[in-house]
């Protein structure tokens, strides 16, 4: 990423944080806001930076609190963590001026996980507008994961060359399983889910839980990118989940992704 794309981003973010000052922190703005500066750090700095994992320790409400804790020191609490949050954005604004490279090199090749996160990000507004069709003419409705895998493996062919569905893992605790998408060349497996009124919170992670363990004895299989179709909003914490799920002790990277989010 460009030296002054980089800096736009992140002073886009902090002013973005700066408005949320009179919402609440559970609220679906500071959740967008989060999600969206934590993936701006990750694609700038990388997954490992120190600068991720400052923004991620920033802390916006009470360490400790009793039923008898006002109201205004949740407030305060709040407004602390954006104005800290604010800081270390700021804090890596003028680290990439400062030691941030020349501009003058070839152009990178575009991030092939910030793609395939974007596609599943705008996955619902395409399945919507499929409904749309001219004269009511029949179209493919959401209803299942094949439905999902169907209407992805279209939308991911308009960027990839090299797609082979649903190739069998290495047999993992006296099973096999097979994956949605791998896409060979860039080593990223796409994993698909969509929930349902059976499926749990609960059972969605331990499924994922179990995909990333098998994920990880791949031969092909650098990055993991598991994208949960939520179009009821069935997930109460999709970022709960997502950050749970990502943050592990393997080689794998994993990706997590539940769209669209409430």
């Amino acid at each position: 990423m460009k030296k002054q794309q980089s800096i736009e981003i992140l002073t886009r973010q902090r002013e973005a944080g700066k408005a949320l000052n009179g919402l609440s922190v559970s609220g679906p703005e500071f959740t967008k806001w989060h999600r969206d500066t934590e993936i701006a750090i990750e694609r700038i700095f990388g997954p490992q930076s120190r600068n991720l994992a400052d923004f991620r320790d920033v802390n916006y409400s009470l360490g400790f609190f009793t039923t008898s804790t006002p109201d205004s020191e949740f407030t305060i609490a709040y407004q602390n963590g954006l104005r800290n949050a604010a800081a270390v954005l700021s804090s890596m604004i003028d680290e990439i001026q400062e030691y941030g490279p020349d501009e003058d090199g070839p152009e990178e090749e575009p991030d092939k996980l910030s793609l395939i996160e974007r596609l599943c990000l705008r996955f619902h507004a395409a399945a919507r507008q499929l409904q749309q069709r001219h004269g009511q003419r029949t179209t493919l409705t959401i209803e299942d994961e094949y439905d999902v895998q169907d209407l992805l493996h279209s939308i991911l062919r308009l960027h990839f060359d090299d797609i082979r569905a649903e190739e069998w893992t290495p047999s993992y605790a006296g099973g096999s399983s097979r994956v949605d998408f791998l896409l060979k060349k860039e080593s990223i497996v796409v994993e698909v889910k969509k929930t349902r009124a059976s499926m749990k919170a609960k059972d969605l992670g331990e499924q994922l839980i179990v995909d990333r363990a098998r994920y990880e004895v791949h031969p092909d299989c650098k990055t993991l990118v598991c994208f949960v179709y939520d179009p009821e909003g069935r997930v109460g914490n999709p970022v709960g989940i997502e950050r749970d799920l990502e943050n592990h002790g393997g080689k794998l990277k994993v990706r997590v992704i539940v769209a669209p989010k409430a």
